[in-house]
């Protein structure tokens, strides 16, 4: 399948990042945030992982794991370019879970868990590909834990923006009942990036630059959050 690259841009990723949100936040919003104060935490979660590839393509046979990795590390990077501190809960290919757990999956999520509690984040984001019976199906969707209000308005701020710039992205949240979400209070929130089980949005989820236009916009729609 065609295999996305990680490049490192350096001064064009600030550039670029800055253009765009210059263009949705605001130059106020920008500045204040790209200043902080105090250095802000994010927790950027590459869902599944190891054993656990999660959905695949059905076109092309990429595994959701492999591109969860790739968005979180595009995504992390461009954080980092504007002095936030970020901590990946995954940063290979390997699986969270101990090799000697009965029940791997509760053992994967405990792990992540307790990554997000030690590293007391300001945001947590888990990044997903999605996939649905029906090949038709496709758009990004973001989702939020029930009740949690400055999760809702993280969500809302990060589709609406995703929505206004992305093509078929869904400018509603959602709630979800997801752990990632359920184990913390900060807000939090899912992404599904797309649909593999979609031919052509497979395809389109690996394309570099893509990928790299779709973590723009969502670092954009994290930031306007941030600023209110």
């Amino acid at each position: 399948y065609m295999k996305v690259i990680l490049i490192k841009k350096g001064v064009l990723y600030s550039i670029l990042c800055f253009m765009i949100c210059f263009a949705i936040v605001g130059i106020s919003v920008c500045l204040s945030v790209n200043a902080p104060k105090s250095v802000r935490t994010i927790v950027i979660d590459a869902g599944h992982g190891g054993i656990d590839g999660g959905a695949s393509g059905k076109a092309t046979g990429v595994s959701e794991s492999y591109l969860n990795l790739i968005y979180a590390k595009i995504l992390g990077k461009i954080c980092e370019e504007f002095g936030f501190k970020v901590v990946q809960t995954r940063k290979d290919m390997e699986g969270l879970y101990s090799d000697d757990a009965s029940i791997k999956k509760k053992s994967e999520m405990k792990k992540r868990e307790e990554i997000i509690d030690k590293s007391n984040p300001d945001i947590v984001v888990s990044i997903h590909m999605n996939s649905f019976s029906t090949s038709n199906t496709k758009g990004a969707h973001v989702f939020y834990k029930s009740g949690n209000e400055s999760g809702k308005a993280l969500a809302e701020s990060v589709a609406k923006t995703l929505s206004s710039k992305i093509v078929s992205a869904h400018e509603n949240a959602k709630v979800g009942d997801y752990y990632i979400l359920n184990c913390t209070d900060k807000p939090a929130v899912l992404v599904e990036c797309g649909f593999l089980s979609n031919p052509e949005e497979e395809v389109l989820l690996q394309d570099e630059e893509y990928a790299n236009k779709f973590c723009y916009y969502l670092f954009c729609g994290i930031l306007k959050f941030l600023s209110f």
